[in-house]
């Protein structure tokens, strides 16, 4: 009964995890530039290697091979969002604009300027 339990727990984290990826991907085509792409991705990316490392530690039981699990989702927990920030902060560098909604200057021409939205 307590091994069809966890199958079962699993094999939704293992679902729900690639819901996450299959909805990143999909962030991709359709946020309109690319800080909302990155901003999308990183974090679907995120939630995606918790749930599948969730779901493939439960899979395996107590062994070896959950300590090496466990240190592949700690290495991916930091490398994931780290390289989400450098490559937004190498855009920002790159001079890379985010698309503003309402308004159809640049970003930079509104930088030193005080802000006429309340």
């Amino acid at each position: 009964m307590l091994e069809w339990g966890i199958n079962i727990l699993s094999g939704s984290l293992l679902l729900i995890g690639g819901a996450f990826g299959f909805i990143g991907g999909l962030g991709l085509f359709r946020f309109p530039d690319f800080y909302t792409r990155l901003h999308g991705a990183g974090i679907t990316d995120t939630l995606c290697a918790i749930c599948i490392g969730a779901g493939l530690i439960l899979q395996s039981g107590i062994s070896l091979l959950t300590l090496k699990l466990l240190l592949i989702l700690l290495f991916l927990l930091f490398t994931a969002p780290t390289a989400t920030h450098a490559l937004s902060r190498a855009a920002m560098i790159d001079g890379v604009e985010p698309e503003l909604a309402d308004d159809s200057e640049p970003l930079s021409a509104h930088r030193g300027k005080p802000s006429s939205r309340t």
